[in-house]
């Protein structure tokens, strides 16, 4: 069992419980599903924007070596393998990582998934252009020292994607309320509000490891088409993009 500071444990025994639902379109992991599009349009976006890249086509990423923290049963990795990234995938959830990697072979997916902590696997001395850390952050122990490590694994000028919840009454009332006791698009317990992150508190940490933002967006649930578009309003879901500067 690991100790690692940002580690909490419970978290980890829900996620392991939802290990075989990961790819259900239609299940826990619903809005995941929805939302991916539209993480997956913004990181790639910014990577090629980011990185002089004379690829085009279907594989922009080619070259790019990228890691995927939190990747679970690899919703995000997948598909930026195959815009042609070099990924790991990192998931304390062995289950999930089980489904991961079956996945990945199946359909040829070059994709390394490993079972450990950020802060042990960045004590590794592996290096990236690009760490994601999408819907996690809510989910650590210590934000501290999660981010500490995931600097760890980016280069210098390399970029962290980062999306999260913000700690506000909307978000209470639609993470929380809304889509696990309302609706169940959610288990009741997959969110705790007070570990939700203001975006200036996440820049505040940020700064301190020598990151810059370079773009904060809101991220907005269109009912209606059951798509997510950005938005200005941040106040319940947000992405951003981080470039390591110090």
């Amino acid at each position: 069992m690991t100790h690692s500071a940002s580690v909490d444990q419970e978290e980890i025994k829900n996620f392991e419980r939802l290990a075989d639902q990961w790819w259900d379109p239609t299940g826990p992991m619903q809005p995941l599903h929805q939302m991916n599009p539209l993480r997956l349009k913004f990181i790639r976006d910014h990577l090629v924007g980011h990185f002089p890249q004379e690829l085009e086509g279907i594989t922009p990423l080619k070259g790019l070596s990228l890691i995927d923290v939190g990747s679970g049963a690899g919703l995000l990795t997948e598909p930026l393998a195959r815009l042609g990234a070099t990924i790991t995938g990192l998931d304390l959830a062995e289950s999930s990582l089980t489904i991961a990697r079956h996945r990945a072979a199946e359909q040829g997916l070059n994709i390394t998934y490993v079972n450990s902590s950020v802060e042990d696997y960045s004590k590794e001395n592996q290096s990236y252009q690009s760490v994601m850390a999408l819907e996690i952050i809510e989910h650590v122990a210590d934000v501290q020292s999660f981010l500490q490590a995931c600097s760890s694994l980016l280069r210098p000028k390399g970029l962290l994607f980062l999306s999260t919840l913000n700690r506000t009454p909307p978000s209470f009332l639609t993470a929380i309320v809304g889509a696990e006791y309302i609706l169940r698009l959610l288990p009741r317990g997959t969110h705790q509000w007070h570990k939700f992150l203001r975006p200036s508190e996440v820049d505040a940490h940020l700064r301190k490891l020598g990151f810059l933002i370079k773009d904060l967006q809101g991220m907005r649930f269109r009912p209606l088409y059951k798509t997510w578009e950005l938005s200005k309003n941040l106040s319940v879901n947000y992405i951003l993009c981080a470039e390591k500067i110090g």
